[in-house]
């Protein structure tokens, strides 16, 4: 019964479900979800003095960023005060003495509810408060945490401010320490008259030399030097304008002398020449300097970068192309976003816009230089033909332009590729220099022209020739290319020293080098050692073949190629080889072809194996050995 009334329900529960609407599952989730406690807000818990600790010390990569910081927001006070009243004063007075810092701004000023809403709040920034969110492009700030620097140097900061907009608002007393507490108060008229904000710092122990007066001078005037208002630390002026590259000179040259002493201060080295960067679409004004010794391309360069005549950064490393490497940068711009910690730039597409705008004008600078001053381009490229040719393996127009400038070593002498094409109908060259010291003294005496591509982008600049000359023939040289045009000897002759010929490959078939006879000038080179590439690569997988284990062994062996071997060329018109050649003791004609064999490995200045070393080793003895037993036969 109980078993019939179980099923019967079962199947009433189940026909229920068969006849439910689709809404009343949702509607049953969501009578459960209301069913349940609503999930409480919770706030983050903040460690102040942590917080404090980790913007403060580890946000910076100097202590001396307190200064530019301090600077900052009271040239930024400054901008928004002039943005409501254009005739206000401008002026920022730093006074240092004794381990504490004085900073006056006659900028904006702040109420009471302004300390509590901005400077009591990290991450809040001043240019964020109603009425100057329309002038933010203006500042140098862009974070509002700039203050917070100050605790790297000091214990204590204590601002005095009175607000430019609400006149009858008392001067208020915001009062900071580093373990993240504060205290504000109001204070009479008397403390401070007139609108503006006066900042006090209390060094803490061991910063005492932060804020030194000397010290405070010497980074005013590195942060400070092209800020637009009147800065002074004591007496002493801060802001020197117009900028070094705006000013009127009498006359190019001595605006040039101008900027050479420019730069041996600024950077410690008297430049080659300098580049005018005035880019207006991104509101960059500055100069480039021209290294007057070669560095390497992988150097990455500093260049000082001025943010609204701010100092922003002294390292800016992504700021030109990478074959710019020759140049070191001062600007100025409005343009580009700094970082948090206003050290560095941010990497947007406005950066790489103006990366691009400044090495044009470096590349039109360039050009102007092959079009009207020769001499001074010659110059240039003595020390940074590197540079160039980086630029003109991707810059065809360039190629073009430097072509009767950019030098490289070839078979004719130092020539550049115009030169050389004019020569030669086919301009050969190599890829290593390994190979061009190889083939160069036969090819040249065959009337080969060989250009030596081994250097860094020589081998894709000629490689490209054609695409700025029309009609230009260009080959790689590889030695079957040299061997080709080496002369061959009669059959007859050459089959007369067969028996020397099969000496000679026997004794060097266990370097892997073949021996073949050719003739051909000049006469004094009894041999001459040909090896491409892919010789080379096959040698040495062979040679470590022979080194590795079993499993190791078995593979590099199933990776043996089919490439040429090494070849001595034999000259059998030198008359060194006719005589070896006329031999008849076997053993003398092997010691004699090791020898040619070491001769010819030096001549290309070939980096010698260990067995290479071991044979001429052994063929200087074995010659001396034969020398020496036939003093003795004579005697």
């Amino acid at each position: 019964m109980d078993s019939q009334t179980s099923q019967s329900s079962q199947a009433s529960a189940q026909e229920s479900q068969k006849t439910q609407s689709p809404q009343e599952p949702q509607q049953e989730a969501q009578d459960a979800q209301a069913s349940r406690p609503a999930p409480s807000a919770h706030t983050f818990q903040v460690d102040l003095r942590g917080l404090v600790d980790l913007l403060s010390h580890h946000l910076y990569s100097s202590p001396k960023v307190y200064l530019r910081e301090l600077l900052q927001n009271a040239v930024d006070a400054i901008t928004a005060r002039r943005a409501e009243e254009p005739d206000a004063p401008a002026r920022v007075r730093l006074h240092a003495d004794g381990g504490t810092l004085r900073v006056e701004d006659t900028g904006i000023g702040l109420t009471e509810s302004d300390v509590h809403e901005l400077l009591a709040t990290i991450g809040r920034s001043s240019k964020r408060a109603e009425g100057l969110q329309e002038a933010r492009s203006d500042f140098l700030g862009q974070f509002g945490i700039g203050l917070l620097a100050c605790f790297v140097v000091a214990e204590r900061i204590r601002v005095v401010s009175r607000s430019a907009r609400t006149p009858d608002a008392p001067p208020v007393e915001w009062t900071a320490r580093d373990d993240g507490s504060y205290t504000v108060r109001t204070l009479p008229d008397s403390a401070r008259p007139e609108p503006g904000t006066t900042v006090h710092l209390q060094a803490r122990a061991g910063a005492g030399e932060w804020l030194a007066e000397e010290r405070v001078l010497a980074l005013a005037r590195d942060f400070g030097s092209l800020l637009p208002y009147d800065v002074r630390v004591g007496e002493e002026a801060v802001t020197d304008l117009p900028a070094p590259w705006d000013r009127a000179y009498p006359s190019p040259a001595a605006r040039r002398v101008a900027l050479a002493r420019h730069c041996h201060d600024l950077f410690g080295f008297s430049p080659l020449d300098s580049i005018d960067l005035d880019v207006p679409v991104a509101g960059i004004r500055g100069v480039a300097y021209v290294l007057p010794s070669a560095v390497s391309p992988a150097q990455r360069a500093g260049h000082r970068v001025h943010l609204k005549g701010m100092l922003l950064t002294e390292r800016a490393e992504q700021l030109l192309p990478d074959w710019a490497f020759f140049v070191r940068c001062v600007l100025d711009t409005d343009s580009l976003r700094p970082t948090a910690s206003r050290e560095s730039l941010y990497e947007d597409e406005t950066l790489a816009a103006v990366r691009e705008a400044l090495g044009e004008r470096i590349r039109s600078w360039l050009t102007g230089l092959a079009a009207g001053d020769p001499e001074r381009l010659a110059a240039f490229l003595s020390v940074h033909h590197l540079g160039v040719k980086s630029l003109a393996r991707h810059d065809t127009e360039m190629l073009r332009t430097m072509l009767p400038w950019l030098p490289f070593e070839t078979t004719d002498g130092r020539l550049s590729l115009e030169e050389f094409a004019q020569r030669h109908p086919v301009v050969h060259f190599t890829r290593s220099v390994e190979e061009y010291r190889q083939v160069a003294p036969i090819a040249s005496a065959q009337g080969i022209g060989v250009v030596n591509g081994g250097y860094t982008y020589d081998s894709e600049l000629v490689e490209a020739l054609p695409s700025v000359r029309p009609g230009t023939a260009v080959a790689e040289l590889d030695a079957d290319t040299v061997t080709a045009h080496l002369d061959a000897v009669d059959p007859p002759e050459e089959l007369a020293l067969a028996g020397f010929l099969a000496t000679a490959r026997a004794k060097l078939d266990p370097l892997g080098c073949d021996v073949v006879l050719r003739a051909f000038h000049p006469l004094s080179v009894p041999a001459l050692h040909l090896d491409d590439r892919a010789a080379r690569h096959e040698r040495a997988r062979a040679e470590a073949e022979t080194q590795a284990d079993d499993l190791w062994a078995g593979i590099l062996g199933s990776l043996r190629g089919s490439a040429p071997r090494a070849r001595l060329v034999l000259n059998h018109l030198n008359p060194l080889v006719r005589r070896i050649s006329s031999l008849g003791d076997a053993e003398l004609v092997g010691t004699a072809t090791e020898s040619l064999y070491g001769q010819a490995l030096l001549m290309a200045q070939r980096p010698l194996r260990p067995a290479d070393s071991a044979l001429l080793n052994r063929a200087f003895i074995g010659l001396l050995e034969w020398a020496t037993h036939g003093e003795e036969g004579h005697r």
